[in-house]
């Protein structure tokens, strides 16, 4: 599988990205920009929505009080030294946002970026995507969630590459760009789902 047969998104044409912009604020649908290539976005699961926004309600919470601000699926983050502009789930900046010199609407400089994986995005996600974020100088952490078991990875920038630490359920795994920890259980706690039995069956 190729990365672009990976991605959630079928090429809708080609354009400059002035063109593109335009076309953006029209557009009943968000889409993805690639070297002058325009996708658009399909839709996502009900749980990958739940998890995305599970995500971002835990990170507000734990940054509260400091200056940082998270974003949601809505926000794009462009990648101009590649000519790339994404649509992450979660970003957070922490100081002000610098915008794209070409696109007031997106950001440059996030420190941190959350994708929740499902099984048409996952390759892509990992390789080519990640790839296009860490060309971006402020980005420190990188998160992938899983859509299907409880499982969150943190990938997270050293002066020698990338340190990947994962978490699964009953585990935290910390953030230390953001000084925060995320709680898998409390990410994936569902108030619609019956709790396990206490004391065995």
């Amino acid at each position: 599988m190729t990365g672009e047969q990976a991605r959630r998104i079928a090429r809708v044409q080609t354009m400059p990205y002035a063109a593109y912009l335009a076309a953006e604020e029209r557009a009943e649908v968000k889409h993805e920009y690639w070297h002058g290539e325009v996708w658009a976005m399909s839709g996502g699961t009900i749980e990958h929505g739940r998890l995305g926004l599970a995500v971002g309600v835990t990170l507000t919470n734990a940054l509260a009080g400091q200056p940082c601000v998270v974003y949601s699926s809505d926000v794009r983050i462009r990648v101009n030294k590649s000519d790339v502009s994404m649509y992450p789930d979660v970003s957070v900046v922490c100081g002000p946002v610098v915008p794209a010199p070409d696109d007031p609407n997106a950001i440059t400089n996030p420190i941190l970026v959350v994708e929740v994986l499902s099984p048409s995005t996952e390759a892509y996600d990992r390789g080519e995507k990640f790839e296009y974020y860490w060309r971006l100088p402020s980005l420190q952490a990188y998160v992938l969630v899983s859509q299907f078991t409880p499982r969150l990875e943190v990938y997270e920038r050293t002066a020698t590459g990338w340190a990947l630490t994962e978490a699964g359920a009953g585990e935290r795994v910390a953030i230390p760009a953001l000084g925060v920890t995320l709680d898998v259980d409390a990410v994936y706690a569902n108030p619609l789902e019956p709790s396990a039995p206490k004391g065995g069956a």
